[in-house]
C-alpha cells in the first residue's frame, strides 16, 4: 500500500490530550485503511519548553517527551520524526530517512499547513491542506497572503462546511475549498455510560494563540466573550457544568465570575494532559456543554469541534453554540443553541430524554464522522485510493 506523510502541531502543543487526538486521528485512520503513514512536525528550539514552563534544550523540553510518548502509545511503529527547526536534528527517525519517505510517499497531509519544510513538502506526488480553524485561515491569508502557507498543495479541505457557500460570509482567499468532517477513529471510542447524565463537560481554553480576528470592519469576538455569553447557565439550570479550563492567572476576575455563577473549574493539564486522560474526562461526562469562536458563529461557517465527535462516539450527547451546520441532523445527539435561554432549554432537553439523544450521539458519529468514511471519501477525492 502507498506511503501518505501527515503533518500537524504535536510536540508545539503539549499536554493537550485533545489536541494529540486531532492529529493521531489521522494517522491511525489511514493505517487502518492499509496505508504507510509516517508522521512529521517542526518545531523552533524557541518553542521548547521544561517542566515549569521555561524555555529548556530541545532534547531535555516537555515538547520532545510529549511527542514521543503519544507516537508511542497511540501510533506504535509508525515512522515519526520531530524536526528541530530547519533540520536535520530530529527525535524519532532521521531526516534523511524521513526525506527518502517522502520522496516515496504518494501524499502529504498537512494540517493547518504546519509542514513549511520543502524538502519533505515538497517530494509527495500529491499535496492536501486541510483546515482546521476556518475563518482565521483565510482571512489571515487575505490580509498577508503567505501566512496560512497554501502555496504548493494540491486541493484544499476544511472543516468549516459552509466556507465557499452563499451563506457563509468567510472569504475562500482564493482557493476552492472542500468540506471535510473531522475523523474520530470508532473503535478508540466506545460508548460508555457514565454515574451522572446531568453532568455537562468540556475541555477549553479562555484566551487562545489564535489572537483576535477582524474581516472587512467586522471584529469577530474571543472564544472567552462567547463564554461570557452564558455565563449564567449553571444558576438558570439544576445540572452540574463545569470546564476543564485554560485561563491565564491575569484574568482572575473572568475565574472568579465564572465560579460565581455555578461553574465547576478543572484544571485541563491533569484531567485531560495525555490522551488517555482526555479520553477518561470525557468518557466520564454525561454530555458536552461547549461554545465556538465567534468566528465560527457569527459567518456561519458549519464548523464542528473534533472534541465534539469523541463525545458523540462514546455515547455523549453535544449541546454546542450554533455555527450554522447543514451536512448532518441537529436536534437529536446534537443539541445547538445560541442564547443562555436556549442553552438551558437544550441542556434540560438532553436530560429528560437522554437514551434517546445519547443514541443519537452515537449514531451521529457512525453516519458522519466515522474515520473509515471520512478519510476514504478524501482519498477518493484526492485520487489516492
Amino acid at each position: 500500500m502507498a506511503t501518505i506523510i501527515v503533518s500537524g502541531a504535536l510536540a508545539n502543543k503539549p499536554l493537550s490530550g485533545g489536541e494529540a487526538w486531532v492529529r493521531m486521528s489521522w494517522v491511525r485512520g489511514l493505517r487502518r485503511l492499509g496505508f504507510d503513514v509516517c508522521f512529521v512536525e517542526q518545531i523552533s528550539a524557541s518553542a521548547c519548553i521544561g517542566e515549569a514552563g521555561r524555555p529548556a534544550q530541545f532534547e531535555r523540553s516537555v515538547n520532545r517527551r510529549h511527542f514521543q510518548e503519544t507516537i508511542a502509545a497511540l501510533a506504535p511503529g509508525c515512522p515519526a520524526a520531530l524536526v528541530l527547526d530547519e533540520g536535520p536534528v530530529t527525535a524519532g527517525i532521521a531526516f534523511e530517512e524521513l526525506v527518502e519517505r517522502a520522496r516515496d510517499a504518494e501524499l502529504l497531509v498537512n494540517i493547518s499547513g504546519h509542514l513549511a519544510l520543502e524538502a519533505v513538502k515538497g517530494a509527495p506526488r500529491r499535496a492536501a491542506y486541510v483546515d482546521v480553524d476556518p475563518g482565521f485561515t483565510q482571512i489571515w491569508e487575505e490580509a498577508r497572503p503567505g501566512t496560512a502557507r497554501l502555496d504548493g498543495h494540491d486541493a484544499f479541505f476544511t472543516v468549516g462546511e459552509n466556507v465557499g457557500a452563499a451563506s457563509c460570509s468567510i472569504p475562500t482567499a482564493g482557493v476552492d475549498w472542500r468540506p471535510l468532517p473531522p475523523p474520530v477513529t470508532l473503535d478508540d471510542w466506545p460508548v460508555t455510560r457514565s454515574a451522572r447524565i446531568d453532568r455537562f463537560t468540556t475541555v477549553s481554553t479562555w484566551r487562545t494563540a489564535l489572537g483576535s480576528l477582524s474581516h472587512r470592519g467586522v471584529t469577530f469576538s474571543g472564544k472567552h466573550h462567547e463564554w461570557r455569553r452564558v455565563i449564567e447557565l449553571p444558576s438558570r439550570s439544576p445540572y452540574e457544568f463545569e470546564i476543564a479550563l485554560d485561563i491565564h492567572p491575569g484574568d482572575g476576575a473572568d475565574r472568579d465570575a465564572l465560579e460565581r455563577h455555578g461553574w465547576r473549574l478543572r484544571d485541563p493539564r491533569s484531567v485531560a494532559g495525555d490522551p488517555f486522560a482526555f479520553r477518561s474526562y470525557v468518557q466520564s461526562s454525561g454530555a458536552e456543554l461547549s461554545v465556538a469562536h465567534g468566528v465560527y458563529v457569527e459567518t456561519a461557517s458549519g464548523w464542528l469541534s473534533d472534541r465534539t465527535v469523541r463525545y458523540l462516539a462514546s455515547g455523549k450527547p453535544a449541546l454546542v453554540q450554533d455555527t450554522g451546520m447543514t451536512s448532518h441532523p441537529t436536534g437529536e445527539g446534537i443539541v445547538t443553541f445560541r442564547t443562555v435561554d436556549e442553552a438551558a432549554a437544550g441542556a434540560a432537553a438532553i436530560v429528560r430524554d437522554y437514551g434517546r439523544h445519547a443514541e443519537a450521539a452515537r449514531a451521529l458519529a457512525e453516519q458522519h464522522f466515522d474515520s473509515e468514511l471520512v478519510l476514504g471519501r478524501f482519498l477518493e477525492e484526492l485520487g489516492v485510493w
